[in-house]
């Protein structure tokens, strides 16, 4: 069994990362794509009861498709020169950032770490320590202070600013930092998770993975007057997330959750709960949930993904099947070899 204290040294994603799970931000809008004929034949009926009728916005469409599909593809490497560029060329405005102090953190999320780390600890126990939401198992607690909210976005502007390149979170936040490219995951990161983050999830969720997170995806997005307003209803690539409002000044903007995402629709009744600058939001990451629009101002969230190896190896929760697993780096998706037996590694095409 893997567990937290088995280090991983490969990752991997799975291949349907290249076809499934495109958003389309004009129709609010998944789909998935193989190849001309079987988008045409799955998606043009859709298409066209939501506004896509002519065949020159089909056209778009596809086109836009086939561009996603192609960034995919050639993510790896895409994303290894942006980490070099911005290794070699880029100069932190706060370079103590970087590196995870316990000083940053908010004493009522160490007191709630602490606790979770004790013999005694129990589910019950640790929820007197935290603010359940309405919304069901999701859970409100202060993360770090607001003097280290208000530098770490200090230091994302700083770094918006500069002319280095950069890669977005994933297809449907158009304004937002990876931070592994900038340099968070190793001193950051990975020891938010390991020390803190995952002796609280698995009390709260040992039936999703909370007991076994071993890798993550961390990134950073931007909801602002001009950009991205708001986020549609889907869920996580992940087991576990955490989502930190970090500032600034904003009006609106709550999230939303509905059921896991094997409910339909039609069956979930959503529940808003509201952001406040230094506190975070724990939940199951297939939960289904969006953010509501903001109507002034600026947020920036901080969005940690986690996993679980051993939950995800059974089933890829993008594609429900089984993972054929294709070499990524860092901690790619979050698959390994370890609970997949016989199964092949693919090679990824650039």
């Amino acid at each position: 069994m893997l567990n937290n204290n088995c280090p991983v040294d490969k990752f991997y994603i799975c291949n349907c990362f290249c076809t499934d799970n495109i958003f389309l931000e004009d129709y609010k809008l998944h789909v998935r794509y193989v190849s001309e004929e079987q988008f045409k034949w799955d998606y043009k009926k859709i298409l066209g009861t939501i506004g896509c009728t002519t065949v020159p916005q089909f056209d778009v469409v596809l086109q836009k498709v086939r561009a996603e599909v192609q960034r995919r593809k050639s993510l790896r490497v895409k994303s290894e020169e942006r980490t070099a560029y911005i290794k070699k060329q880029y100069i932190p405005l706060y370079p103590h950032v970087y590196h995870l102090q316990e000083d940053y953190l908010a004493p009522e999320f160490i007191q709630i770490v602490q606790y979770s780390l004790s013999n005694s600890a129990t589910l019950d126990g640790l929820l007197k320590l935290m603010q359940s939401e309405t919304a069901a198992r999701v859970y409100r607690f202060p993360v770090f202070t607001n003097e280290f909210c208000h530098k770490l976005i200090e230091e994302l502007e700083h770094f918006e600013e500069s002319d280095t390149p950069k890669g977005r979170p994933n297809t449907m936040n158009n304004y937002g930092i990876l931070l592994d490219e900038l340099g968070f995951d190793d001193t950051f990161i990975s020891p938010l998770r390991e020390r803190y983050l995952s002796p609280v999830a698995s009390l709260l969720y040992p039936d999703c993975g909370g007991k076994n997170l071993d890798s993550h995806k961390a990134f950073v997005v931007k909801y602002a007057m001009n950009e991205d307003l708001d986020l549609s209803y889907h869920y996580d690539n992940a087991e576990v997330t955490l989502n930190v409002s970090l500032g600034k000044e904003f009006t609106e903007g709550n999230l939303y959750f509905g059921d896991m995402r094997q409910v339909p629709l039609s069956e979930t009744e959503c529940t808003e709960v509201e952001h406040r600058v230094a506190e975070g939001l724990l939940h199951r990451g297939q939960q289904m949930h969006g953010a509501l629009p903001i109507s002034s101002g600026l947020r920036w969230n901080l969005i940690i993904w986690m996993r679980s190896s051993q939950e995800r190896n059974r089933l890829c929760p993008m594609c429900n099947k089984k993972p054929t697993l294709v070499e990524g780096d860092g901690f790619a998706d979050g698959f390994t070899k370890g609970d997949v037996p016989g199964e092949r590694s693919l090679c990824v095409l650039h």
